[in-house]
């Protein structure tokens, strides 16, 4: 796979903003986003939106940051710092999504502005333990996937945001029109839970064309943090000057290479790795 540059010693790499929760495990959330960003030569920004308390095991809690918190931490590193990206996790609530929402009109993030978003709708982690107040799931809809440049949803959290059951080919076509038709510029329905065959497809959608990226289906129960992690190397991708369909392809291709690597960690699920790279500069 073509690796996105690491930046020579002494020059300033390009930076890319997430805008979600920590992972007390570290295995995904703000955690994984940075492992990623640095690892494709990325300096990675955080404003932190909520702080989980969860390990391999589970999410049994989380402290949600004030709204307006969440906004002046995504002003300050664009006013001073800048980004070439930035993307969206765990928001946790309404408030917060609205208010990220607005803060990134403000400072020229999303679709149709200067930086590209990557909006994952994190609503559920991986053991179904709720990281999104149910009432929050119109805010998705209504106010953060109309700003996104791309959003990366997993198949239940197109369930919940569309009401569509991905099942097959034709399903997933569907719910890439419907999350297209909220505002996404492009949207991607990812196969890696839908276990029909041998190889994992993801469909992106712009409103006119599909297009596919395929890979094999990596056998391990280690998948925790796959979800921000491919968004996260989009979102460096897009910071590197790499258009969408690349981007995504590239997101692909890291996060299969993440799942090959993959570790045991506790007594649940362990995360992907991308430490890989460390081996391939």
């Amino acid at each position: 796979m073509k690796l996105l540059p690491l930046t020579p010693d002494g020059q300033t790499p390009v930076r890319v903003l997430t805008i979600a929760g920590t992972d007390s495990g570290g295995g995904a959330g703000i955690q994984a986003d940075s492992r990623t960003m640095a690892l494709c030569g990325v300096h990675a920004c955080v404003a932190v939106a909520a702080v989980t308390v969860q390990n391999s095991v589970g999410v049994s809690g989380f402290h949600e940051i004030p709204p307006e918190t969440v906004a002046a931490q995504v002003r300050c590193v664009v006013d001073d710092i800048g980004v070439g990206a930035a993307k969206t996790g765990m928001l946790a609530s309404t408030a917060i999504i609205e208010a990220v929402a607005a803060v990134c009109t403000e400072v020229g993030i999303g679709r149709d502005q200067p930086v590209p978003l990557v909006v994952d709708p994190v609503c559920a982690s991986m053991h179904g333990d709720p990281l999104l107040h149910a009432e929050a799931l119109d805010a998705v809809r209504n106010t953060l996937i109309p700003i996104a440049t791309v959003v990366t949803p997993n198949l239940d959290e197109i369930r919940l945001i569309t009401g569509i059951d991905v099942v097959d080919d034709a399903t997933a076509r569907r719910a890439a029109e419907a999350l297209h038709a909220l505002g996404a510029q492009w949207s991607i329905v990812k196969g890696g839970h839908l276990r029909t065959s041998a190889s994992s497809t993801d469909l992106l959608f712009d409103g006119d064309r599909f297009l596919e990226f395929s890979s094999p289906r990596i056998d391990t129960g280690n998948d925790h943090g796959g979800g921000d992690t491919l968004a996260a190397a989009i979102a460096s991708a897009l910071a590197h000057g790499w258009s969408v369909p690349d981007a995504v392809a590239f997101g692909k291709e890291w996060v299969t290479k993440c799942l090959e690597a993959s570790y045991d960690l506790g007594a649940g699920h362990g995360p992907v790795s991308p430490l890989w790279r460390l081996r391939h500069p």
